[in-house]
């Protein structure tokens, strides 16, 4: 009895000629458990139970622009970003954008969560987070929840933050009302 499978000679022997032999897949086989043989112990191994697959931080399909592609023109969608290389135009997308060490992108940005550790030079937008990197470069003004800035990052620009739209809109709206009738008490004192 042998316990390891030889490779098939030129003529099998328990094979008769009429059927043609099936080649071996490329692809992993499914242990057969039925033929498995168990040295030591009298029941055959349970197979181990896959790991839970990991909790994924980012739904969607991410897309890269490598680091030896520049590219000009507009992307919008759905998914998440990932730019190495470089890119010049507006980006527009419902996931998150991230730009490399040694990436440049120039144009606005309007995303769920930016993080930067190359170069930016235009405006952020609409983000609800916003990550500059190390290294990190932004040229251009930023609106975002949460901004974080790490040690060693550079940036040239407004930063408005901690404001969600509808406190953004309130404390604009009361602005301008206060102005409007700031405004109005000076028409009428300069009137009278």
């Amino acid at each position: 009895m042998a316990i390891f499978n030889s490779p098939p000679s030129s003529t099998p022997k328990n094979v008769p000629p009429t059927q043609p032999l099936q080649p071996e897949s490329a692809l992993g086989k499914e242990p057969d458990v039925r033929n498995e043989i168990s040295f030591g112990s009298s029941a055959a191994p349970k197979p181990a139970a896959a790991p839970a697959p990991r909790p994924v931080e980012r739904e969607g399909k991410e897309s890269l622009i490598a680091a030896d592609l520049s590219i000009e023109g507009k992307i919008q969608g759905a998914g998440h970003i990932r730019i190495a290389g470089r890119f010049k135009g507006d980006v527009q997308v419902e996931g998150d954008l991230t730009v490399e060490v040694g990436a440049k992108v120039t144009g606005g940005v309007r995303a769920r969560k930016v993080v930067i550790a190359g170069e930016l030079e235009g405006n952020i937008e609409s983000a609800s987070r916003v990550e500059l990197l190390e290294g990190g470069v932004v040229v251009g003004d930023v609106k975002a929840g949460t901004v974080t800035v790490a040690a060693g990052a550079r940036m040239r620009g407004q930063v408005e933050f901690g404001w969600d739209e509808k406190e953004a809109a309130k404390a604009n709206g009361k602005a301008d009302k206060a102005d409007k009738a700031d405004f109005s008490k000076a028409e009428a004192s300069t009137a009278a």
